[in-house]
C-alpha cells in the first residue's frame, strides 16, 4: 500500500523539516546566516507591504515580527527565527490525506463527470450518462508502471497547460488502479471551500508562489525529499507555473528534479531500500481552458509580466463547466500519455526498474555515487550534472509523447502562412493586424495543412512525435474549425468565404504546441 495514507501528523513533518534545517546551518557562517534571514525579511516585508487585502495569517506576521528583531541579535537568535520560520511553512504545505476521502471521490469523480460534462443547463446535472473514460485518452507504459509502483517511488512529472492537469492526472491514475501521489498545489487553488476541502485530504500541498525568498523554497525542496523518502508517490510539474505560451517546455527547474537523487541517497546512506523513478507525462489538448489568459501575458512580456494568475478562466465557475462540458463532448479530446520511467540519473529502466545504458545494457545506478565499499560518495557537481541529464531526457519525452491534433497542424499552418506574409514583423506586430490582413485562401491553408501532416507523419514512424491525424487536409481543417468555435469568445480560425481569417494570439499559442521539431509548412511556390 503506498506510503500517502499514512502521512504523518504535522508536527512530525515539521520536527523533521527542523533537523533539515538545523543540518544546514551547522555547516554556514554568521555572515551566511545572517544573509539567509535577511533576505527572508526583505522579501516577505515587501510582498506584504505591496499586496492589497494581504491574507497574511497572524502567526506568520509574529514569526517575521519576532526574526526582525532577532536578526538584530548573536547567532542563536537567528537560527531560532529561522527555525521558528520552517515550522509557520510546514503547517502552511502539509496537509493529511484521507483514504476514506479518495474512496469516495474514485467512486464519485466519473459519475459526476458524466453529470457536470453532458448538462446544457443545471436542471439536466441529475440527467444523461456520460463516460468521461471515452474521451480522455490514457496512454504509455501502464502495466509496467503498475509493477514499478509496487516496489519504487514513482515521481510523475508532467506537461503544465492548464489548472485541470492535477484532477485530470489524478483521474488517469485512479482508471489505471495506480496509487495516488502528493502534489503541490497553488495557495489560489485553496481560495474555493468546496475544492480546498477535498484537495487537502486528496494528496495536494499548499505552495504559495507568491513567496520568493530562500528559505521557503528550501522548505519546499525539503518537503519534497522527506516525503520521498517516506516513500510516497508524487508528481510536480518541473516546468514551474502554467506554460503560457502553449510550447511544450524545455528549461525545467533543477531544483525539485533534484530531490529525487538526494532523497535516494540518503536512503542509501541510512540502509534504507528505497528506489526512486521520474516518470514524464505529456497532456495534449484539443483546446486548453486558460489559452486566451495565458497567450495575452506571453506576448505582454514573454510571460514575465504575472507570474501567478488568479483572475483567469479557470476562476469563473460558468466558463470552467462550458469548458469541460464543450472539450469532453469532442472526439478523444485529452490525451494523457506516459513515458518511459527514468532513474535519478536519467537512464531508462527494465520493466523491474533496473537500470540501461544507452546500448540496453544492465548497469548497477549505484556505483554512479557509491565507492568500491557501497558508501555514497557525495559530490555536488556531480549530482548537478545527472539532474541536468535528467531534465534533458524528460523534455525530450515530452517531445516523443506530444500527441499533433487538429488544432495545433491548423493553427501551426495557419501561423506559418501569416509569418510568411509579413516577414518582418513580430509575434505582438501581427496580433495587431486587421481583419482584413489576418486572412489567408483556404486553398493555401490546405496546401500547407497537408505538407505539414505528411512531416508529421514521417516523425511519427521515427518515434519522434505522436498524432490522431486524419489524411485528409479538409478533415483536419474541418475538425479544427468545428473544435475551435465550441468555445473561445474570440475566433482562433474562422471561415470567410474562400479565405480564412486568423485569430492571431490563440493561432499563435496553439501553433506553438508544435514547435521545435524542425516543422514547415510552407512550400517553395510560397
Amino acid at each position: 500500500m503506498s506510503a500517502i495514507y499514512h502521512l504523518p501528523p504535522q508536527t512530525q513533518v515539521s520536527q523533521a523539516l527542523q533537523r533539515r534545517m538545523q543540518a544546514r546551518l551547522s555547516t554556514w557562517s554568521d555572515d551566511r546566516v545572517f544573509g539567509y534571514l535577511a533576505d527572508t525579511l526583505y522579501t516577505e516585508r515587501r510582498r506584504i507591504e505591496e499586496e492589497e487585502n494581504s491574507d497574511t495569517h497572524p502567526s506568520y506576521l509574529r514569526a517575521i515580527q519576532t526574526a526582525s528583531k532577532a536578526i538584530q541579535g548573536n547567532r542563536d537568535d537567528m537560527c531560532t527565527a529561522l527555525l521558528e520560520l520552517v515550522r509557520v511553512y510546514s503547517a502552511e504545505i502539509h496537509n493529511n490525506f484521507s483514504e476514506r476521502t479518495y474512496r469516495i471521490a474514485s467512486k464519485v469523480l466519473p459519475s459526476a463527470l458524466s453529470r457536470l460534462l453532458t448538462a446544457s443547463n443545471p436542471t439536466q446535472l441529475f440527467g444523461a450518462d456520460f463516460d468521461p473514460g471515452a474521451k480522455i485518452i490514457v496512454q504509455g507504459p501502464t502495466q509496467k508502471l503498475k509493477s514499478l509502483s509496487k516496489s519504487h517511488t514513482l515521481i510523475y512529472t508532467p506537461t503544465h497547460l492548464s489548472n485541470l492537469d492535477s484532477p485530470l492526472i489524478g483521474y488517469a491514475l485512479a482508471q489505471l488502479s495506480l496509487p495516488p501521489v502528493i502534489y503541490g498545489a497553488g495557495l489560489n487553488l485553496f481560495s474555493n471551500p468546496l475544492m480546498s476541502f477535498f484537495m487537502s485530504r486528496l494528496g495536494a500541498y499548499t505552495v504559495d508562489r507568491r513567496k520568493k525568498n530562500y528559505l521557503y523554497k528550501d522548505v519546499l525542496k525539503d518537503y519534497a525529499i522527506e516525503s520521498t523518502k517516506r516513500r510516497c508517490h508524487s508528481l510536480f510539474f518541473p516546468g514551474g507555473t502554467r506554460c503560457r505560451s502553449g510550447r511544450l517546455e524545455t528549461h525545467l527547474k533543477k531544483g525539485l528534479l533534484g530531490t529525487g537523487i538526494e532523497a535516494w541517497q540518503e536512503g542509501l546512506e541510512a540502509n534504507e531500500d528505497l528506489e526512486v523513478l521520474f516518470v514524464p507525462c505529456t497532456l495534449s489538448f484539443a483546446l486548453t481552458l486558460e489559452a486566451e489568459t495565458l497567450i495575452d501575458d506571453h506576448l505582454a512580456d514573454e510571460g514575465k509580466s504575472r507570474y501567478i494568475i488568479t483572475d483567469d478562466e479557470f476562476s469563473e465557475a460558468r466558463t470552467l463547466a462550458s469548458f469541460a462540458k464543450n472539450i469532453l463532448n469532442l472526439d478523444s479530446s485529452v490525451y494523457i500519455r506516459f513515458g518511459e520511467p527514468l532513474d535519478v540519473t536519467g537512464n531508462f529502466v527494465n520493466d523491474t526498474g533496473q537500470s540501461l545504458d544507452p546500448k540496453g545494457n544492465i548497469v548497477d545506478r549505484k556505483s554512479y555515487i557509491c565507492n568500491r565499499y557501497g558508501g555514497v560518495q557525495r559530490d555536488i557537481q556531480r549530482d548537478r550534472i545527472y539532474t541536468e541529464r535528467l531534465a534533458h531526457q524528460i523534455s525530450q519525452a515530452y517531445y516523443r509523447d506530444n500527441i499533433a491534433l487538429s488544432t495545433h497542424v491548423t493553427a501551426f499552418a495557419a501561423w506559418s502562412l501569416l509569418s510568411h506574409m509579413y516577414p518582418r514583423l513580430s509575434d505582438v506586430q501581427k496580433s495587431m493586424l486587421t481583419h482584413e490582413e489576418r486572412r489567408i485562401p483556404r486553398r493555401l491553408l490546405l496546401q500547407a495543412i497537408d505538407r505539414l501532416q505528411s512531416q508529421i507523419r514521417s516523425k511519427a514512424k521515427q518515434g519522434l512525435i505522436c498524432h490522431n491525424l486524419s489524411k485528409n487536409p479538409a478533415e483536419i481543417l474541418h475538425s479544427a474549425l468545428n473544435t475551435f468555435r465550441r468555445f473561445h469568445r474570440t475566433h482562433v480560425l474562422a471561415a470567410r468565404g474562400d479565405d480564412i481569417e486568423i485569430g492571431t494570439k490563440l493561432a499563435l499559442y496553439y501553433s506553438n504546441r508544435l514547435r521545435g521539431y524542425g516543422f514547415s509548412a510552407m512550400g517553395e511556390a510560397q
